[in-house]
């Protein structure tokens, strides 16, 4: 295998020349350049891509920051970031806020970043003002995925969130049911940052489309998990007369929601009928209707809006957020309502 030091040699110069020379420095004068060319092609020396550029000052890596990575969407998304990102010689530094105040804080309230990432990405991260103007100070690459968590300049990888949950209810709606409950996020949740009101939004907009005047006792908050899903399915089912359908703003909301159905005797989807969102890799097992959505294709595209800007490539910014299409999968947790 050539090395650097081959062509020095065959061109009569230091590696240092060699290095100045490949990179198109003006240190270098035309007739070292043509020699340092002509000795590179002969050996056919192939300059490495991430080597060429820590030489020229730059770390090579991305700094992903996530909520919790073990959430599922979070995790889906992080690991077609870092398999896209490695595909063109880059590094994936990820930071797990994990719900910890000092955590942000380190990452986003200071310069923590400075001089070791090239660019950085938020995942379902909304910043306060002061964390933002952290960043702006770094002028870094960047770009956000999902909704709520938008940097001015920076491209945004999304779904539409209030179009999934529309069609989720829909869904429920044109199976006959009425009495539809929704569970959701809580807004003092950290994940939940505009998510949920989108979500709850295009409920509400299919059911007075049908209509149906939303009902605030079948509106049920908690967090985004299996065990939120069945505290808010409880509570649910303690404030009267069941509700026929349920539609979970996320899917391990839905999953805690069936767990919680059936231990109190209810089957689904013969007496409760269950839609999320996501396609969860268990919701096929579990036969749970959803709204699937590209969570690995959000997180490849907004890498490769990354690397556009970190490879030289100069494109015009998007002229707005960058929506991925969902689409409604039906299984066997939803069905039409009991006839009585």
């Amino acid at each position: 295998m050539t090395k650097i030091d081959d062509v020095a040699r065959l061109a009569g110069v230091s590696t240092a020349t060699v290095s100045r020379a490949l990179r198109g420095l003006p240190t270098v004068s035309a007739a070292t350049r043509r020699r340092v060319l002509a000795a590179a092609e002969q050996l056919q020396y192939a300059v490495s891509p991430s080597a060429s550029r820590l030489a020229g000052g730059r770390t090579a890596t991305v700094a992903v920051i996530v909520p919790r990575i073990t959430r599922w969407f979070f995790g889906t998304v992080v690991e077609a970031v870092e398999e896209t990102l490695h595909e063109s010689g880059y590094d994936l530094l990820l930071y797990n806020l994990g719900g910890r105040e000092r955590t942000r804080q380190r990452v986003l309230g200071t310069a923590n970043l400075h001089k070791r990432v090239d660019a950085v990405m938020l995942v379902a991260t909304p910043l306060r003002r002061a964390e933002l103007a952290a960043l702006t100070v770094l002028d870094l690459p960047g770009v956000t995925i999902s909704s709520g968590s938008g940097v001015p300049g920076w491209p945004c990888v999304r779904i539409d969130d209030v179009a999934a949950a529309r069609t989720a209810t829909r869904h429920l709606l044109d199976l006959g049911h009425r009495r539809i409950a929704h569970i959701s996020g809580d807004p003092d949740d950290e994940l939940a940052f505009t998510t949920h009101l989108d979500r709850r939004r295009g409920y509400q907009e299919a059911l007075r489309a049908a209509g149906i005047e939303p009902d605030p006792g079948l509106d049920v908050e908690s967090q985004f998990t299996i065990d939120g899903g069945e505290q808010a399915t409880v509570e649910l089912l303690a404030r009267g007369e069941p509700p026929t359908a349920i539609f979970a703003a996320c899917d391990e909301m839905a999953m805690g929601a069936m767990s919680t159905l059936r231990e109190a005797g209810l089957r689904v989807p013969q007496d409760v009928s269950v839609i999320g969102i996501d396609d969860h890799d268990l919701s096929g097992v579990l036969g749970l209707s959803t709204i699937a959505q590209p969570a690995a294709e959000q997180g490849r595209l907004a890498a490769r809006l990354l690397l556009d800007p970190l490879d030289g490539r100069d494109l015009p910014p998007p002229g707005g957020p960058l929506i991925l299409p969902t689409r409604l999968v039906v299984r066997d947790s939803t069905a039409p309502p009991r006839a009585d």
